[in-house]
């Protein structure tokens, strides 16, 4: 259950086969939409469906030579097709086929990446609402402020999720384009009906304007999601890795029996999952960048982001993909304990609901400033000399001439804070 990580289906995306495939593909839809428009027989287009195909090692032994990917595979296609072959890749240029697939390739994968992100949100919702009135610790600036539940921490990583979610179907649209309409982008020897004919075939839509490549923002808007939604799981894993410090120890990462945290110290466990994901979320922020550094190309085209997308492609979002589906693992089998919750709420020895106290006295009459700096003083005793804030107050003369004993004990109370977790339950998740 736990070792359940990166998909098979991701990283045959992107194997030399299903890429040359896709190449093959966009050629014959090409050869159909020249014969459906009668430049190109159509007995010709039979014979040509019927024997099209290649060998990734020929291919690979012919560039050897040529120095040119898609003419080594126009070469071993030729192989299979005989003269006929001389119809392939008719009106084409490289660009034409090679960015043309990159985006069906993009797509499959953004296609996994929403269904991980779906799942993991699934994941997410069923610990929020296991824990949906687990009282912990809210802390800003890494400081007990007030209290919250470890379920509105979880239904705050869905909402986040859930405009991830929004952004990479976006982020799907955005990529599903692709162009055939030649070296500069003109149509001049390619019909533009060939251009919609063979990404209608795709799953795609013809870009209303093109150079001789598709314009790269549309690159670099897919990988910036990627980007977000690898922070987003940083965010997640940074949270767990505080949560699993020895001095707060309110959730763990599963230790599985045999496994082990140190080669020096026997005793360790540690956060080895999310210190994982953090850094590879470095990285993949690090391929949005390079997606951003390839959209001022020269001109019509030049061919530098060429070399950056046969890694970034492949890797950002292999790599997305895994994270996922490892957050999956961590987030279903995290150890949460309620009861060391509890237990660092109540550390600070009342000072927690200092705000409370606060709108207790102001409601009363006092000034704000006034009302301050009374909470204030009794507080500082809390933190310097170890006193019970509840204690304290109900021992300042000036205090209780503004709120008796029973509305000072009233302002300690935890369900308060808590009261309207169920609104903000149905606002995430819905009714």
């Amino acid at each position: 259950m736990i070792e359940r990580y990166s998909r098979p289906e991701m990283t045959r995306i992107w194997e030399p086969e299903n890429r040359y495939r896709k190449w093959l593909e966009i050629e014959i839809y090409a050869c159909e939409a020249h014969a459906e428009m009668g430049r190109i027989p159509a007995e010709a287009v039979e014979r040509i469906r019927s024997k099209a195909n290649f060998d990734v090692e020929r291919i690979d032994e012919i560039e050897r030579t040529v120095k040119h990917d898609v003419i080594a595979f126009l070469t071993s296609v030729a192989d299979y097709i005989g003269d006929d072959s001389r119809f392939v890749h008719l009106g084409l240029t490289s660009s034409d086929v090679l960015d043309t697939s990159f985006a069906m390739l993009l797509k499959e994968s953004a296609e996994l990446i929403i269904d991980d992100v779906k799942r993991l949100m699934e994941v997410i919702k069923v610990r929020a609402y296991e824990h949906k009135m687990t009282p912990m610790m809210g802390r800003s600036h890494g400081i007990h402020a007030e209290p919250v539940t470890f379920g509105l921490k979880m239904a705050l990583w869905y909402d986040e999720m859930a405009r991830n979610l929004k952004r990479m179907e976006a982020a799907l649209a955005v990529i599903s384009y692709g162009k055939l309409s030649g070296a500069v982008g003109t149509f001049a020897n390619i019909d533009p009906q060939v251009e919609s004919y063979v990404c209608k075939k795709a799953g795609l839509t013809p870009a209303p304007c093109s150079t001789q490549v598709l314009q790269r923002d549309r690159h670099a808007e897919f990988f910036t999601t990627l980007a977000i939604v690898a922070s987003s799981i940083e965010k997640f894993s940074v949270e767990i890795r505080h949560l699993q410090r020895t001095e707060v120890l309110e959730a763990e990462e599963f230790f599985s029996k045999g496994q082990k945290g140190s080669s020096a110290m026997p005793h360790k466990r540690n956060p080895v999952l999310s210190e994982n994901l953090t850094g590879l979320a470095r990285l993949i922020r690090g391929y949005a960048v390079s997606a951003m550094e390839n959209i001022p190309l020269w001109h019509e085209r030049d061919i530098s982001h060429s070399s950056v997308e046969r890694i970034i492609g492949p890797d950002a979002t292999v790599l997305l993909d895994f994270m996922l589906n490892r957050a999956i693992g961590l987030i279903q089998n995290l150890v949460v304990y309620p009861e060391n919750m509890m237990r660092n709420l109540n550390q600070m020895r009342g000072l927690i609901f200092s705000q409370r106290v606060l709108l207790k006295l102001a409601e009363a009459g006092a000034s704000r400033e006034m009302a301050y700096s009374l909470v204030q003083r009794n507080a500082m005793k809390v933190w310097e000399e170890g006193k019970d804030f509840q204690a304290e107050l109900l021992a300042d003369p000036e205090v209780t001439s503004f709120i008796d004993a029973e509305e000072i004990k009233e302002a300690f109370d935890l369900g308060y804070h808590l009261k309207h977790v169920d609104t903000i339950f149905t606002r995430v998740f819905g009714g």
